[in-house]
């Protein structure tokens, strides 16, 4: 849910390192142009962006299409959304403590009508309606991040969890989006953060400390089931433990590895007795003795889930470098983004009934284009 202003509230001084939700003040109401004047006086250096003007004639030629002809004055239909409310009092301001930025947007309706207005009618007004009721959980937020802002970006849902215990490094940056300025960052709140500054309507929940056997049922429950589960973690025992919960709820689980463009789709929503990993691995296996496994013993399991027979020449090579000339399995920013694309897309149709199916697909330009 968004956060509304309140007087107690230090976001309105300082951000911590795990603050990601930005403030709402909408100012036609008393007390929020109060605390909105004390967040004025208050914070330093506060940067200000009020473009609520071009929003609402961008507005304005989407509402009132088929009565505008080239060259005509828009000011008397922007009247006429603004009715009694003065220019600065209309919409919503955003505050962003981590950024110091106070956002003029136009208020949760008008701004995700205008904002997905150019998906029309690749996604129908109705699916639109039907796709905002929707949560997805992303478990993994190094490769999960392209995932996570490309599902807000097109918003395939209304409300997203991001679990990650793991902080942003300078070894990262070759494939997450993130500057300089953010190592040290855990990295679900950074994917939040950027999710705010994107959509600062879509309802999203951080589990700072990954998934762990505590907040399992959270990670799924907490505010409504999440209706899919997207796997990008590192960890085996959470792979296999959050798979198991999913078949447990009836939650379909989507995995992309950035390797080949394999994609992995597990449908426990339609098939509640469906082997995990599609029964490639004994789920007898103690989760708590797979913690902490050193890579060579996760190489050996990986290798039954992912089928090392069909991956690719050059992971084959780097598979076999490990712990002698590098430390960690390789991944690639165009790997990476391709994976964003293609569990959006995937998550989108199955949201939308349109992808009824389990099973494991690959898109490999090594294929596709030699």
């Amino acid at each position: 849910m968004e956060k509304n202003a309140t007087a107690n509230d230090s976001a309105l001084l300082q951000a911590s390192d795990g603050v990601y939700k930005p403030l709402f003040f909408r100012i036609y109401k008393e007390e929020d142009r109060q605390l909105f004047l004390k967040l004025q006086e208050t914070v330093k250096d506060l940067v200000i962006y009020d473009q609520i003007l071009s929003q609402l004639h961008e507005y304005v030629k989407i509402c009132y299409l088929t009565k505008l002809k080239p060259g005509d004055d828009l000011q008397p239909f922007v009247n006429g959304l603004l009715g009694n409310r003065t220019q600065e009092e209309y919409g919503v301001w955003v505050y962003y403590p981590w950024s110091k930025r106070l956002v003029h947007l136009l208020d949760e309706e008008e701004f995700v009508a205008l904002r997905t207005s150019r998906n029309t009618y690749k996604i129908t007004p109705e699916e639109r309606e039907l796709l905002r009721s929707k949560k997805i959980g992303v478990i993994g937020l190094s490769v999960g991040q392209s995932i996570a802002i490309t599902l807000a970006m097109e918003r395939v849902c209304g409300a997203l969890h991001l679990a990650d215990f793991d902080k942003i490094e300078l070894s990262n940056m070759n494939r997450l989006n993130v500057g300089v300025q953010d190592i040290g960052l855990n990295k679900a709140v950074l994917a939040a953060r950027k999710i705010a500054e994107l959509d600062p309507f879509l309802d999203v929940l951080c589990f700072e400390e990954g998934i762990t056997a505590q907040n399992l049922d959270a990670f799924f429950l907490e505010n409504g089931k999440i209706d899919i589960l997207v796997e990008e973690c590192d960890g085996i025992d959470v792979k296999i433990s959050s798979r198991l919960k999913a078949r447990e709820l009836g939650v379909p689980v989507v995995m992309d590895t950035n390797d080949r463009g394999m994609l992995d789709i597990e449908r426990f929503d339609l098939e509640p007795g469906r082997a995990i990993f599609h029964g490639s691995i004994d789920e007898g296996m103690n989760t708590e003795k797979l913690k902490g496994l050193t890579n060579e013993e996760k190489i050996v399991i990986l290798g039954k889930i992912f089928d090392l027979s069909k991956i690719s020449g050059r992971m084959k090579h780097s598979l076999g470098e490990m712990n002698k000339t590098i430390n960690a399995w390789p991944q690639l920013a165009s790997s990476v983004v391709l994976g964003g694309a293609m569990v959006t897309d995937t998550c989108r149709r199955i949201l939308l009934s349109e992808i009824h199916r389990s099973g494991r697909y690959y898109i490999d330009f090594n294929d596709l284009i030699n």
